[in-house]
């Protein structure tokens, strides 16, 4: 028989807030391990007012959305996606009260998400994000009336869902903390499915989020915690090393660049040696040419330029036509490359081509890339080159745009 899961809402708030054993919440709120044991239980008692007060200042969520069922009120009638719904209007329906959905409510459900999942390189992050939102909300709402397996793909599919949405939150819009919300909804999801590879990329996500202002101990944490959970599962190669490039993305960001290129080391290391498990379809955002991005970065960051040259210069080869994104990225990687040679002509150059990409397709990450070059080129802001660079960065198209987003 399997074991049963337990409150799986409660677990993924704890480790999505950074307490990683129950022994450490059981610290923080200053009560005893065997009464968080007895909360991350298949029937968690209600804790005392006082109790439950810092809880869900601690974890960031109303007890019900934690797992909690009011006294007097049904177990199970309302899950924590239910919850979430009816924060968007939804009304939670008794679940005696409905028809169980069929197993192809799974199978369209899935089919949208899937369709969602291409349509991020190439959609508009503005229009794509209000539709990835009202599909979740949907998978709110189909979750309690299903049973068994077809929970199971609906919950799964509404995980990669929430992390699309968390993605576009932070990678797009640039709103950690929205995206930090988000993505602890996907990981509660993933949590009903039962799937401890989405945990991971879920995980490994929130990581971003502090790394990208210098808390190396809280992402380094996540990673951990994100590595926890891919041993949980018939993990890829890929995903194994893309668990190495988000760590040395997060090191990178310390400023810790000896770290990330041992681990981008070891995920070429990995993705050479394979695992022999496949790769989750909602993994396509990753791929070696993609580590290979991380790598010249690093090089980049570390000072390494003519390495940091050849290996860019490599990825953007190799990158597809469908990959602007990523080419912004890389573009912008090139341009820094060369503003640090102090070749301000081959700087702009590159900048210019990664503008062009932009106009095409908006990507927040690859226009930070861009602003980051032209701080590098105030000692040659003077020359034409540089001009002709502003007069694109500041046009009023790609000024707009970049402030509207």
């Amino acid at each position: 028989m399997p074991r049963p899961a337990g409150n799986t809402r409660l677990k993924s708030a704890r480790v999505a807030a950074g307490y990683h054993s129950q022994q450490a919440l059981a610290d923080a709120l200053r009560v005893g391990v065997r009464q968080v044991r007895r909360w991350e239980s298949e029937q968690p008692p209600m804790p005392q007012p006082e109790v439950a007060q810092a809880l869900t200042r601690l974890l960031g969520q109303d007890l019900e959305s934690l797992g909690f069922t009011p006294a007097g009120a049904e177990r199970g009638r309302r899950t924590v996606l239910a919850a979430t719904a009816a924060v968007i209007a939804l009304a939670a329906v008794p679940a005696q009260a409905v028809a169980v959905q069929p197993a192809t409510a799974a199978d369209d459900y899935e089919a949208v998400t899937r369709s969602h999942r291409r349509l991020y390189w190439s959609v508009a992050p503005a229009t794509l994000h209000p539709a990835a939102l009202a599909h979740a909300t949907l998978g709110c709402a189909l979750l309690p009336e299903a049973a068994g397996q077809t929970r199971q793909r609906i919950a799964a599919a509404l995980a990669e869902t929430y992390l699309l949405a968390g993605r576009i939150e932070f990678f797009d819009m640039r709103e950690p903390d929205r995206a930090g919300h988000t993505l602890l909804r996907a990981l509660q999801a993933a949590g009903e499915a039962d799937d401890p590879l989405l945990g991971a990329a879920v995980l490994a996500h929130t990581a971003f989020i502090p790394a990208w202002v210098g808390e190396r101990d809280a992402a380094v944490e996540r990673m951990v915690a994100a590595r926890t959970y891919a041993r949980r599962g018939p993990a890829s190669a890929e995903l194994l090393a893309w668990l190495d490039a988000v760590e040395a993305e997060c090191e990178t960001r310390c400023g810790n660049t000896r770290t990330a290129l041992h681990l981008i080391g070891h995920g070429e290391d990995v993705l050479a040696a394979g695992s022999g498990h496949a790769s989750p379809a909602w993994l396509d955002w990753f791929s070696p040419v993609r580590l290979a991005a991380f790598k010249g970065n690093t090089q980049l960051k570390a000072g390494h330029l003519p390495q940091a040259r050849t290996t860019l210069l490599g990825v953007l080869d190799a990158l597809g036509p469908a990959e602007e994104k990523q080419s912004t990225v890389v573009l912008g990687d090139l341009a820094a490359v060369e503003a640090a040679a102090g070749d301000p002509d081959a700087a702009c150059a590159h900048a210019l081509r990664a503008l062009d990409q932009l106009e095409r397709t908006w990507y927040a990450m690859g226009m930070d890339r861009i602003r980051e070059v032209r701080r590098a080129l105030v000692p040659h802001q003077h020359e034409r080159c540089v001009r002709e660079l502003d007069d694109r960065l500041y046009g009023w198209s790609t000024t707009v745009s970049a402030l509207a987003r």
